[in-house]
């Protein structure tokens, strides 16, 4: 009997071990922009992304909340099954652009503000609604990209245009 009960707590240790590693291997791939790149609506935004200088980023920095883990899973969860239901049968509704949702918006904008808080700080902005309302193109547009967004900025640029010489219409 006590050979039996040391198998099964074996057996049910291995199993937890290994269910463990596929939960976390499993939430870092759909997390990456290959896995959200596997939809076909998706191929466009994701050749943007990939271009862009946030390309070294996981979706999930950018669109999922980071306060717990908790939000961030229903938050996963919730547009998974949006996902899902539009890629199979809402295709019909699925539209020529996409755009984010508000609560999208909200969490693209905080976590714009997480990792770029010390330009805040630095370089003066307006008062608008949100990061989005003039960096609608980054990183999922190319169009914000002329021959002199690949070159380094000159001493003294930034402060000067505060904060940069893009259109911020």
């Amino acid at each position: 009997m006590l050979k039996k009960k040391k198998l099964w707590l074996f057996i049910g240790v291995f199993a937890g071990i290994i269910l463990s590693v596929v939960t976390i291997k499993t939430f870092a791939y759909t997390d990456s922009a290959e896995f959200c790149s596997s939809c076909h609506i998706m191929t466009n935004v994701h050749d943007s992304f990939s271009e862009s200088t946030h390309a070294n980023l996981a979706c999930s920095d950018c669109h999922l909340p980071h306060d717990t883990m908790a939000n961030k899973l229903y938050n996963k969860a919730k547009a998974g099954l949006g996902h899902v239901y539009f890629n199979t049968l809402g295709e019909d509704k699925i539209p020529d652009v996409l755009h984010a949702t508000d609560n999208s918006e909200e969490i693209i904008n905080d976590n714009c503000i997480g990792c770029h808080e010390s330009t805040l700080d630095n370089v003066s902005h307006d008062a608008k609604e949100s990061c989005s309302s003039c960096h609608e193109a980054v990183p999922h547009g190319n169009d914000f990209k002329n021959e002199d967004f690949f070159q380094p900025a000159k001493p003294g640029e930034l402060l000067e245009n505060k904060g940069g010489t893009m259109n911020n219409g």
